[in-house]
């Protein structure tokens, strides 16, 4: 069985746009370190959206600067060179940063969509300097739904420590939570969890489904919406041949979920899952925006501004959103 540890590989080398995110964070790091593992010989090939001076950047912060030259014309390596770059500050909020994160990720998914490409990994944003900079959407998924026009229902799905999540709900306040929370959503996001799953190697993945309410409600004591809306929504997609239990009490599901034999939990509202992810296993956490029609992937960590700079950028997210990407592209 495929875990997050164990993600299997594309069985070919697949063409992956990759950009460097928020450029006052440490994606143009990541993005360096990226472009220098597949010169090596790793990986899947990089179609590169990034300007010369970001990239220098990177490379200087990754303390690889003389492997600059050499990394680019590298086999596997394709740089699509963007012009017009704005010295962004470095480990802050900008308007500029967020405007130019836009403009590369646009050019990147042209580039797919003109079939040129067949994946994106983008490194961590930052949702203020986004809105600074132009996205009226409140965050990078409904950005994405937008430009391509996608009809399907999409969800952001967390893959860290061997554990698979999806949202009902994500990046709204909780007051929104308990009316986004309906029957058709909870279907449609627990077989986009599934799907994707299977798209990356698991067989057959047992998927289990968190509660809204303390102690899943009690039967009505502490809210309905698992009596009204969650369970009769697992039962449907029960009925449909999925593996699927719940709704369980989140905050022992998560606890237990390993012991249990569950590859994936389909939660109710964004800190429900991330907040037990994160402290399962922050390093080597994978975001892919799902349900999109192309396989889009990122690390589940932010722009990290406190250490810009410092070359110590942890680099398994970048990497394993890289190969999930890939093994995605060969299943969209």
């Amino acid at each position: 069985m495929v875990t997050q540890d164990e993600i299997s590989i594309a069985p070919v080398r697949q063409r992956i746009a990759i950009t460097g995110g928020d450029p006052s964070g440490v994606g143009p790091e990541l993005l360096a370190r990226a472009i220098a593992r597949r010169a090596a010989g790793e990986g899947h090939d990089l179609i590169v959206f990034a300007a010369e001076e970001e990239l220098r950047r990177g490379f200087t912060h990754a303390g690889l600067l003389d492997e600059m030259d050499h990394s680019l014309r590298a086999e596997g390596v394709h740089l699509r060179a963007l012009d017009d770059f704005v010295d962004t500050p470095v480990g802050a909020v900008a308007a500029e940063s967020g405007h130019w994160a836009l403009r590369a990720l646009r050019a990147a998914l042209d580039a797919i969509l003109g079939g040129d490409a067949d994946a994106l990994v983008f490194a961590p944003l930052n949702k203020a300097s986004l809105h600074a900079g132009g996205m009226h959407e409140y965050d990078e998924m409904r950005w994405f739904e937008a430009q391509l026009g996608s009809a399907h229902e999409v969800s952001e799905l967390n893959a860290t420590a061997g554990l698979w999540t999806s949202r009902v709900t994500s990046h709204v306040s909780l007051r929104q939570v308990p009316d986004l929370i309906t029957h058709e959503r909870i279907i449609a996001v627990t077989r986009l969890l599934h799907d994707q799953m299977l798209a990356v190697g698991f067989e057959r993945p047992r998927l289990a489904v968190c509660a809204l309410n303390p102690h899943g409600g009690e039967n009505g004591s502490f809210g309905t919406e698992e009596i009204d809306v969650i369970r009769p929504a697992v039962e449907a997609v029960a009925a449909t041949g999925l593996d699927v239990e719940g709704p369980f009490p989140a905050d022992t599901l998560f606890v237990t979920a390993k012991r249990r034999g569950y590859d994936g939990i389909v939660t109710m509202f964004h800190d429900q899952g991330q907040l037990a992810l994160k402290a399962m296993g922050f390093s080597g956490g994978v975001t892919v925006e799902a349900g999109l029609g192309i396989a889009i992937a990122t690390p589940a960590h932010g722009t990290a501004f406190d250490i810009v700079g410092q070359g110590v950028a942890d680099t398994a997210s970048m990497f394993n959103a890289l190969e999930i990407a890939g093994r995605l592209s060969t299943a969209t």
